[in-house]
This record gives structure tokens, sequence and C-alpha cells, in this order.
């Protein structure tokens, strides 16, 4: 069971793919209505982690917890209905179709009319379609999406389409959102439109944020704790200055002297 302000809880999660050993006893617990962000090295076992929550791999020990049920339990399809959402690294749109309809197929989580409801289209099917394209409008409101509104997924700049994958995801109204390296492919203007995004769903709609992210800035900016892990294993958990100032973890980024650099740089401020 989860204490009281634990959204999730990881307890003592293993994962071997043959006689590798990708994620190594690693636990911690997210709190309802932070950003909690999850960094390291290429290979350190973040992404293995996020898979595991979205049950696309199984753990080989250990248990995740989600509002106090165990969610290792839980078939992968059943993920979104019980409040979870995810965005992914490489972007997964459907391109031939409008930014609306996109968002649209987020909503499909929350219907419940039933085949001959719908195949009659009865006064249950519209009015759920009139609510779901209110959820969708708010949405896009929030994401300042208008002027896309009725464009092909396949037509927008990159950029954008990271957005548009951003508000697909909330369309779920997930308690729980993970992003997998949101800033992934953005310039430096785009990643501060996505860290305003990130702390306005945050602060406005109340979302528990879950964060794989590599970009220090963004981290240090949109989150209340991290993670830092290499190896698969936990090397420090605590708010993003404390984490950047660990040695071990500055030791971790050793060769990448940019991201030596920034993580020093933020560790004064």
């Amino acid at each position: 069971m989860n204490g009281p302000g634990i959204l999730l809880s990881a307890k003592n999660l293993s994962v071997r793919f043959g006689g590798v050993l990708a994620v190594n006893n690693v636990s911690f617990d997210v709190r309802r209505g932070e950003v909690f962000t999850l960094i390291g090295p290429n290979g350190a076992g973040k992404t293995t982690v996020f898979n595991l929550i979205s049950r696309i791999y199984n753990p080989t020990t250990g248990t995740i917890d989600y509002e106090g049920q165990p969610l290792t339990r839980q078939p992968p399809h059943r993920v979104a209905g019980l409040g979870i959402a995810r965005t992914f690294q490489n972007i997964e749109l459907f391109e031939h179709a409008t930014v609306l309809h996109n968002l649209l197929i987020g909503r499909h989580t929350h219907r419940s009319t039933g085949m001959w409801n719908e195949l009659f289209f009865t006064s249950r099917v519209r009015a759920a379609e009139i609510q779901a394209r209110e959820k969708v409008e708010q949405v896009i409101e929030l994401l300042d999406l208008q002027h896309y509104r009725d464009t092909m997924v396949a037509g927008l700049p990159y950029g954008v389409r990271k957005v548009v994958e951003l508000a697909r995801a909330l369309c779920t109204e997930p308690r729980l959102l993970l992003l997998d390296e949101p800033s992934s492919g953005l310039n430096v203007e785009e990643t501060e439109d996505m860290a305003f995004w990130i702390q306005d769903i945050q602060q406005e709609l109340g979302t528990t944020v879950l964060m794989v992210e590599h970009d220090m800035t963004l981290v240090s900016k949109v989150s209340d704790r991290v993670l830092a892990m290499n190896q698969g294993e936990v090397l420090a958990v605590g708010t993003p200055a404390e984490v950047q100032a660990h040695p071990g973890v500055i030791e971790a980024y050793l060769g990448a002297a940019e991201d030596v650099a920034m993580l020093r740089r933020e560790a004064a401020r």
C-alpha cells in the first residue's frame, strides 16, 4: 500500500534481459501533484523503468503500486483506463489525420456507450461526442493549438507534433503523465515552451508528472525532485540542486563535457 500523498511507489525493481541486468534494485516514490524526473546517461535504465510502469515490460523482481493497488498485475491495455498516459521519445501520432482527430482518439478511454448505441447514434452517443469535443477544445486552448486544430499532422513542424502528442495524452485526463524525453529534438525556444506547458499541466490541471529527460535546464526548471540513475542503479534522489551536486552523478556524466558543465552551473545556482 502507498503512504499518504504517494501516487506511485516502486520497490526493489530489477529487470534482466538474458544475461544483462538492465535495472537493479530500483526503488522510488512519486508524490501526488509533483514533477518527478529520472536522469542519467544513455543506457542508465531510465526508459526501462518507464516501460515497467507502462506495462510494456514485466519486472524480474520487485513491485509497482499505483494508487495503492499493484500495477504489475494489470495488462498493458488497462493502463490508460487507470489514469496513466504516456508520450514517447519518438512521436507516435496518426499522420494522415488532423490534430483535432488525433486528440479525439485520446478520449477513447472515456467512451462507455456500447456497440448498439454507437451503431444507431443514440442521444447518449451524441451527448458523449459533445462532451469529448468540449474536453479536447479545453486541451487545445491550454496548449495554444488553436491555429493547428484542422491541420494534418503530416504537415506540422516537429516541435508542434511534440505538443500535439502531449495534448493527446492530456485528453485521456491522466492522474499520472509519463513524459519520455519531452525536449528531444526541440530547439531552445521550443524547450522553453515545453517547460511552460509542463508547469501549466502540474499547476492548472493538478496532474502528477513522471519524466525522463536529458536537458538539465528543463529538469532544473520544472522538477520538484530528481532521481539519478547509472548502469541500472539509483545514484541519488533529491531536489535538482542536490542531485546535480552529488559526486556520483557528476562522475556518471564524465566524458560528456557539456553535461558536466551544465550540472556544475545548475548546482552553483
